[in-house]
């Protein structure tokens, strides 16, 4: 059973920085798609940045010029920075993984608080 795991969440003053980290597991025969989504209280999950197995990558408009995505085999990382209070939220790893049927995995969320 493939799973993925999210880590370093937590809690950082406006303007701060913070790194998320994804590791995928299990018996993992291809990783396609891999992304980061983001639910705030009382909103909707939503996409924050998404890296395809090639190498690109799309970013929501809110977050462009202050996050970065990257991906190295089977470990995927959001780089966070000039964090706003509006940046808090639960944050979600997302990746297409063939095990060896392709399915849609979600990890279990890490907690990012942006507050002073």
């Amino acid at each position: 059973q493939a799973q993925l795991v999210e880590s370093g969440g937590g809690l950082v003053q406006p303007g701060g920085s913070l790194r998320l980290s994804c590791a995928a597991s299990g018996i993992i025969f291809s990783i396609y798609s891999m992304g980061w989504y983001r639910q705030a209280p009382g909103k909707q999950r939503e996409l924050v940045a998404a890296v395809t197995s090639g190498g690109r990558t799309n970013y929501a408009d809110s977050v462009k010029g202050r996050f970065t995505i990257s991906r190295d085999n089977a470990k995927m990382y959001l780089q966070m920075n000039s964090l706003k209070p509006e940046d808090t939220a639960v944050y979600y790893c997302n990746a297409d993984l063939a095990t060896p049927r392709r399915n849609n995995y979600w990890g279990q969320g890490t907690q990012v608080t942006v507050s002073s």
